[in-house]
C-alpha cells in the first residue's frame, strides 16, 4: 500500500504530493511534584484519581513533490488555504481505522537544483488519544446483561432506550443503578473503562450504547 496522509477525508496522494516521512513520538504524561522542606521525596500529582493524564501529542508529517517551482507554489498555496491553522483529523496508511485530532501548521520550501519541495506539515496540540474513526454500537433486547468492549480511553456512551429501563452496573467495589426513561441519555457516572464492562439491563424494549473508543 503506498504511504499516504488523510486530512479531513482529503488524501494528500490526490493532491500530487508524496509523503516522505511521518513522526508520532510516543505522548508523555504530565507531571507535576511539590518539593515540600524536610521530605526526601517530592509529593507527585501525576496520578489523579488512580488516572493518568497525559500532554498534548505532537506529530510531524514531511510530503514533497517534484517539478517546476510554479506548480510547487500553487500547490503550497492550496494545502495552506484549506489546513493551515485548521483543527483537523489526521490519518496515516498504517493506521487507517485511527485518526488523531489537532491544529495543523505548515512550512514548505522549494529546491531549485533539484525541483523538489517540501511541504512539512506540524502539530503541537494534538489530542493525546488516537480515535477510532468509527462509532462503536451495541444494543440489548428485553432484559439481560451486555458486555462493552472498551479500547483503552475511558469514555461515557450514549444511551438511547425504546421503552424506560433500569441499568445496573459496577465499578471496582462499588454498585451503581439507574432508572431511564425512554430517550437518549449520557450518564456520567456509566464510565467504561479498558476492557469488558459488563452492565445489566432491566427493559421490554430496546437498549443502544454508542460511543467512540480510543487508544495512546
Amino acid at each position: 500500500m503506498k504511504p499516504d496522509v488523510t486530512i479531513n477525508g482529503i488524501s494528500m496522494d490526490s493532491l500530487g504530493w508524496l509523503r516522505e516521512s511521518i513522526s508520532f513520538p510516543p505522548v508523555q504524561s504530565q507531571t507535576d511534584a511539590k518539593t515540600i522542606p524536610g521530605r526526601s521525596s517530592p509529593i507527585r500529582f501525576s496520578v489523579v484519581n488512580d488516572r493518568i493524564s497525559y500532554k498534548p501529542r505532537t506529530f510531524k508529517i514531511v510530503l514533497t513533490m517534484l517539478g517546476y517551482r510554479d506548480r510547487f507554489l500553487q500547490m503550497v498555496s492550496d494545502a495552506s488555504q484549506r489546513f493551515a491553522g485548521v483543527l483537523s483529523k489526521v490519518t496515516i496508511t498504517e493506521k487507517p481505522d485511527l485518526y488523531t485530532y489537532g491544529t495543523l501548521q505548515l512550512a514548505s520550501e522549494y529546491n531549485v537544483n533539484s525541483h523538489k519541495g517540501t511541504l512539512t506539515i506540524s502539530c503541537s496540540d494534538a489530542d493525546a488519544f488516537f480515535y477510532h474513526n468509527e462509532l462503536t454500537v451495541q444494543k440489548q433486547t428485553g432484559s439481560g446483561s451486555i458486555i462493552l468492549t472498551n479500547d483503552f480511553m475511558p469514555v461515557v456512551p450514549t444511551v438511547t432506550l425504546t421503552k424506560e429501563a433500569t441499568l445496573a452496573w459496577k465499578v471496582g467495589d462499588e454498585d451503581f443503578s439507574k432508572e431511564l426513561s425512554a430517550g437518549s441519555w449520557t450518564v456520567p457516572e456509566l464510565e467504561l473503562h479498558q476492557g469488558e464492562n459488563s452492565i445489566t439491563i432491566a427493559t421490554e424494549g430496546e437498549v443502544t450504547f454508542e460511543y467512540r473508543e480510543g487508544c495512546l
